[in-house]
């Protein structure tokens, strides 16, 4: 069973790495033979502007609802009483996963250009702040254990027969300016873009107006999870940005993974 629950782990973080990594060109209009701008779903080149807006902001809710839902402490003491512990965080892993499948492959561009500056020298620095932002987004999850966070720690603890630790606070790097710096690369990602679409412009702001309600339900499961000491961070440290004059969080033990692994 633990061998096949690696399998399993195996697959839904290849699964993760491929949308992951399809996700960069849909976002950036790059590689891909369907991304924000680019491509139509057969049959909908000529749907009008009404249904474009209701099926992508259904794909989003969708996606946002699957997110949250299923990384909140209650659905997962009653998921897990079907869904096997080691593989539960594959599981949540895949199903985002599948999710956003559904988004790039449904996805209807909506191509009307709300500002382009592409052929500035804005654009040059644009574009740094967006590839900067995935940078971001994987090093944030290296810095609080990224093979925990996909769900591979979890598997391979079980086919070692060995308990995983308890989650211990720490603020590595990044983690000492922001408190979020995932979310905030996705936010850089999404938002530096030479030429915004309207289409762009809408995933944009429904991204960012889920990740401020998915940082409200987060920060109050972390505070759970920590008490006082995630309060006293979330007094010193930024949300999403560094607090101005502010000195870094105090560095935090190196030792397990951080509540942040346990809820992005």
């Amino acid at each position: 069973m633990a061998f096949f629950a690696l399998l399993y782990g195996l697959a839904a973080y290849a699964v993760f790495l491929a949308t992951f990594l399809y996700a960069i060109g849909f976002v950036g209009n790059l590689w891909v033979p369907k991304a924000i701008d680019l491509g139509m779903p057969a049959g909908a080149a000529d749907s009008p502007l009404a249904e474009a807006l209701l099926v992508n902001v259904l794909l989003l809710g969708v996606f946002a609802v699957q997110h949250s839902l299923m990384a909140r402490p209650a659905f997962k003491r009653w998921w897990t009483r079907f869904v096997p512990k080691p593989i539960e965080r594959s599981t949540y892993v895949l199903l985002a996963s599948l999710a956003l499948i559904a988004l790039f492959a449904h996805w209807r561009p909506i191509v009307a250009v709300v500002w382009d500056v592409s052929g500035a020298p804005l654009a040059v620095v644009l574009n740094v702040i967006h590839w900067a932002g995935w940078g971001m987004v994987l090093l944030s999850t290296f810095l609080i254990d990224h093979f925990e966070l996909f769900g591979l720690k979890q598997v391979l603890a079980r086919l070692s027969g060995r308990e995983l630790p308890a989650p211990v606070f720490r603020t590595p790097l990044l983690y000492r300016r922001v408190r979020h710096p995932i979310y905030l690369g996705f936010l850089l990602a999404f938002w530096a873009a030479p030429t915004m679409t309207a289409g762009h412009l809408l995933f944009a702001v429904a991204t960012t107006g889920y990740i401020l309600i998915g940082i409200w339900f987060e920060e109050r499961d972390l505070i759970a999870l920590f008490g006082e000491r995630y309060r006293r961070y979330r007094e010193e440290v930024g949300m999403l940005w560094p607090r101005l004059g502010g000195r870094p969080a105090a560095k935090q033990p190196d030792a397990g993974s951080t509540g942040h692994a346990a809820h992005h």
